[in-house]
């Protein structure tokens, strides 16, 4: 989720603005990045792709 639509219940401020402790203490926690934070929704299709097709070669040489 981003935070450059979100809307602070405080202060009712944009909350990627920052202006009160409950902006910036949302916006910190929404900053911090986890390992598929970086990939964007194509990527994980191909990965996902990638994922099916590897399962189907492994299903077809245990057959």
């Amino acid at each position: 989720m981003t935070y450059d639509r979100l809307v602070c219940a405080n202060c009712a401020a944009p909350v990627n603005e920052g202006r009160c402790p409950v902006c910036r203490a949302s916006r910190e926690r929404l900053q911090q990045e986890s390992p598929w934070s970086g990939l964007n929704p194509t990527a994980l299709i191909v990965l996902l792709a990638i994922l099916i097709a590897a399962l189907a070669v492994v299903a077809h040489q245990t057959v």
